[in-house]
């Protein structure tokens, strides 16, 4: 994620992350939270991919 305005969380269904972002949550730190769902870590190490399960966004981690 980069250093712009914080984006809404949930507001999109993928996002690319880095290893710079780990532990993953949802939502992430840079999101603004105040409409979001509670914060979920995903496991995302071992397979690359990890989906949220309170808001269906999906996480691919790129290297």
């Amino acid at each position: 994620m980069s250093e712009q305005e914080p984006i809404r969380a949930c507001e999109a269904r993928n996002y690319e992350v880095t290893r710079e972002d780990l532990p993953l949550s949802c939502p992430m730190p840079s999101m603004r939270v105040w409409d979001a769902h509670p914060k979920v870590f995903l496991p995302i190490e071992k397979t690359g991919r990890a989906v949220c399960p309170y808001c269906g966004a999906q996480y691919t981690l790129k290297d």
